[in-house]
């Protein structure tokens, strides 16, 4: 007769268990508010810390709890710039000195490369 029970089932397909004469764990259930204007709920245990913000079911937006505090928002510091950080190493007459030598090597490559440029066009044209 057993045999005759679960012939023709799936393994893992159904579950034959209820929910009688078991005991939930107490739970709560929290609002959200998506900055798009939808609300959702989640439940949670009662025991749980529950979270300021929960990704939105609907649009996957940050969304705040409901009558919750709203998170505080922690300080840091600016981003360092690359600039920023050259002036903490060089100063302003160092970097003019620098940037002076620089242009005058880019000036002196341009006049080799024009002057070889220009005896490369004279001898085609001999």
């Amino acid at each position: 007769m057993a045999e005759r029970a679960l012939r023709g089932t799936r393994l893992g397909a159904t579950s034959y268990e209820n929910d009688r004469n078991t005991d939930l764990a107490p739970r709560q259930e929290v609002t959200y508010d998506c900055p798009r204007g939808h609300r959702f709920a989640v439940t949670f245990a009662s025991e749980a810390e529950i979270p300021a913000n929960w990704e939105c079911r609907f649009c996957g937006d940050n969304a705040l709890m409901v009558d919750g505090k709203q998170p505080q928002a922690k300080k840091t510091k600016p981003a360092r710039t690359h600039w920023d950080m050259l002036l903490e190493r060089r100063s302003m007459e160092d970097l003019e000195e620098v940037l002076a030598e620089r242009l005058e090597l880019l000036r002196a490559r341009r006049r080799e490369e024009q002057k070889h440029m220009s005896s490369v066009s004279q001898r085609r044209s001999a």
